[in-house]
């Protein structure tokens, strides 16, 4: 069996175990804290981040796209990766925008309100937090509105690693205590909604919950 390592909180952690549910494969989980992590795991993962993915066969797989790419080839059905060339191109940059304007956005609000606090001892910075609700994520949030159409998916009519890689950080963002407005993003706020109430992410957030919301 495989085992992925990383803590819940991450949102590439979640993109992974996401995938994993999707596809209905079976795995240990090692929460790895990506803070001063050790040598032992710098040798699996050189960059020292979260996820890692050890397969079956002790093979060390980094980085959550990475990951989801093998796990394509692994088991290819369901799709994650639409078999449409363009199609493709769109869900990958998707996954893209999700993992770098998304999550440095969102992050902010969830360090700041989460992981400082309660993993770091910090206080929170309201500024930094004011700044990334005012001004980092609105045009990320409105960009994203533009784009959804009468699909309940981005890309076809089928789930992708473009849903993934864009609701994984959503969800750090809820756990913070933050909710999308559905006045100015009303087809992002439904796309959410619906995305988080999809059993592979629905579950991840009931047990991620107790530890990492807000609300805990």
């Amino acid at each position: 069996m495989g085992v992925l390592h990383g803590i819940n909180a991450s949102p590439f952690v979640r993109k992974v175990r996401v995938a994993l549910a999707e596809k209905g494969i079976s795995y240990e989980h090692d929460p790895v804290i990506p803070f001063g992590v050790s040598a032992e795991y710098k040798a699996m993962s050189p960059l020292g981040k979260v996820p890692c993915y050890t397969t079956d066969n002790g093979v060390h797989i980094p980085d959550s796209s990475v990951i989801i790419q093998y796990l394509e080839r692994v088991k290819p059905e369901p799709a994650l990766i639409p078999s449409d060339p363009e199609d493709a191109a769109r869900a990958l940059f998707f996954e893209e925008y999700g993992d770098s304007a998304l999550v440095a956005a969102t992050g902010t609000v969830f360090f700041q309100r989460i992981v400082g606090p309660r993993m770091m001892g910090q206080q929170t910075d309201e500024a930094a937090v004011t700044q990334a609700l005012s001004e980092t994520i609105p045009p990320l949030f409105a960009w994203l509105d533009s784009q959804i159409g009468a699909s309940d998916y981005l890309v076809g009519d089928a789930f992708s690693v473009a849903d993934i890689g864009i609701t994984s950080p959503m969800v750090n963002l809820r756990h913070a205590g933050e909710t999308i407005d559905a006045n100015k993003y009303p087809k992002l706020a439904g796309y959410v909604a619906k995305m988080m109430e999809r059993p592979s992410f629905k579950a991840l957030i009931d047990e991620e919950a107790p530890q990492f919301s807000v609300a805990a």
